[in-house]
This record gives C-alpha cells, structure tokens and sequence, in this order.
C-alpha cells in the first residue's frame, strides 16, 4: 500500500517510511527533532484499567526505540454507545497513570463512536538529530539484546478461550505488556548502541527481518536463548496461535533458515505478534557487558539472543 503513495521529498524529515522504522523523525534545528508515532488497538486483556496502561505503554514504545524522550501524547479513543461510560473512565485513567509514570503530558485527545473499543494514542517525543537510534544501523560483530520474553499474543489468544487457569500467567503477562521501555531505552542511550526497534505486532521474526533487511546483514538467532513467557509453550502446542502469527509467518517465513531442530511452538513463538514488547537492541561486542550492568541496575530483564554478521544467503538464521 504504501509503496502507491508518492515519497516524500523534506530534507527534514530524518526517519520516514523507507526501513520501516518505529517512528518518524522530523529535524526542527541542528540540535532538536521530533518523534512523531501513533499505535491503538482492540482491548488485549478484560480489564479496562489494564488495557489502557499497556495501550499507553505500547504507543511510548517507539519514542524511547528511537533513543528519544516522549514530551506529549494524545487520546485515540472509539468507544461503543451501549458500553458503560464507567470502562472508559478507567481504560483513560489507566492510560494516563502510564503517562504519569512516564512522565509524559496527556493533552487531549479525539473520540468517536465504534461497534468496538480501541485506545491508544499519538504521541510526540524529542531527540537530538546526531543521537537517532535507528532499526537500520545494525554492524556485523553486533550481539543482539532483547528485553521482554515473548509470547503476549499466544496467552492473550488463551485468555479469550478460557485456557488459562493460573492466575499468575494472566498477571505476568499483563505485567510485561504495561512494563515502560523508559529504563531499557536510557541504559542503551547511555553505554551508545548501533541499532533498535521496538518488538510488537509483526513478532520477534518480523522486526529483526526489518533490521538485517534495513541494515544489509543477516542476523543469526539462538533459539534456546528466546526468553518465552510462562505458558506459551504449552499453550502454542495447544494450538492457541493467533490470526497475527499466520500472516508473520506467510509474510517473513521464507527469508528465514530455521535448524531442523527447532520445535514447531517454538516457531511459532517468534512469530507471535507481540504487544508492547522489549526493545531489539543491536550493541558492539565490547560494549555488551556495560549494557547489560546499565539494565541490571534498573531492573530490566535482558537477554543476549543472537549476533549480527555480514549479509549472506538468509536475512535471519535461526540455530
């Protein structure tokens, strides 16, 4: 679709849609550019509150992917006229507590009416033009650092069939999609990496096809590394496969060489659209370690995942 838009010819505008990155970047002077994004979805999870902190969490996700720091952010509300109004009061608080955390300033925001509820919202983050962190700067010798376990769609797919009995996996699930990527994303602004991009709706698979497709190398992925989510494992043996993780796999499955090795639910793991997920970050070998301290100290769950080599047969190899 996008490639019948005409390309957009603004000096300006540093990051567009050309490597299919997280965020617009917009440069305003030599020292200062906007992030601009927007992300709204169909409720995830049951509770209004919750829905409306991963909401917040997911749609501030692509600022600090970019390196950038979020200013402002708006309301994209649709809401059903036979809901009571009581859901969308909480599914707003929930979002702007998350702002709060964030420390973000919610002004305003737009409504209208829709058989559905969805909530997100636009937000506008800031960043020095020369401290772009890009999807599409990945050097080969790069070790890959992910910050999230994956496995939010395969749970929230059991969750609506009733498959889920422990309520520990429901609270770890909700818990990992309304966790900030603020921390994660300060501590690789901190130590200096080469690339980022945020995990969420096209799975691990699709977003780490963006960076090695973008930043012509291939990316070389350990599965036994993958951190999974508790129940995800079962649950994709189950069956329990969201639409999302079929139309990942068609789009991105044959540019990827996967070891004969790997189990069926394993695959079917690291194409699971995820929502807010972790942060993909690309880091030179001898910075790793720095990397990995600056998010131990905030408490930042990482996983050292893969390595980035030069570009060969496969974009991604899975081992």
């Amino acid at each position: 679709m996008l490639q019948q838009l005409p390309k957009t010819a603004d000096r300006n505008l540093l990051v567009g849609i050309e490597t299919a990155d997280d965020a617009a970047v917009y440069k305003i002077s030599e020292e200062v550019a906007y992030i601009h994004t927007v992300d709204f979805f169909t409720p995830i999870v049951d509770n209004p509150y919750m829905f409306g902190q991963i909401a917040a969490a997911n749609a501030l996700s692509d600022v600090y992917a970019m390196g950038g720091t979020p200013l402002t952010a708006l309301n994209i509300v649709c809401f059903p006229v036979d809901l009571p109004l009581d859901v969308l009061k909480e599914i707003l608080r929930g979002g702007f507590e998350k702002l709060e955390e964030a420390g973000v300033v919610m002004a305003g925001g737009h409504t209208v009416e829709d058989k559905e509820p969805k909530y997100g919202l636009s937000v506008v983050g800031q960043v020095n033009p020369r401290n772009i962190i890009r999807n599409s700067t990945a050097r080969p010798g790069d070790v890959l650092v992910l910050t999230k376990p994956l496995g939010t769609g395969i749970i929230a797919t059991a969750v609506k069939a009733e498959m889920v009995k422990d309520k520990n996996i429901i609270d770890g699930f909700m818990n990992s999609m309304a966790e900030l990527n603020k921390n994660a994303s300060e501590a690789m602004k901190k130590v200096g990496v080469n690339a980022c991009t945020d995990i969420t709706g096209f799975g691990l698979m699709g977003h780490v096809y963006e960076m090695a497709y973008s930043s012509k190398v291939t990316c070389v992925i350990d599965s036994k590394s993958i951190p999974v989510l508790p129940g995800t494992l079962k649950f994709a043996e189950m069956g329990l496969i969201p639409a999302g993780c079929y139309r990942n796999r068609n789009f991105v499955e044959k540019r990827v060489d996967f070891s004969t090795k790997i189990p069926e639910s394993l695959i079917d793991v690291v194409f699971d659209p995820q929502t807010s997920g972790g942060l993909l970050i690309a880091v030179a070998e001898e910075k790793l370690d720095s990397l990995l301290l600056e998010l131990k100290k905030t408490k930042v769950e990482s996983h050292v995942i893969g390595r980035v080599v030069k570009q060969g047969e496969s974009t991604i190899t899975v081992v």
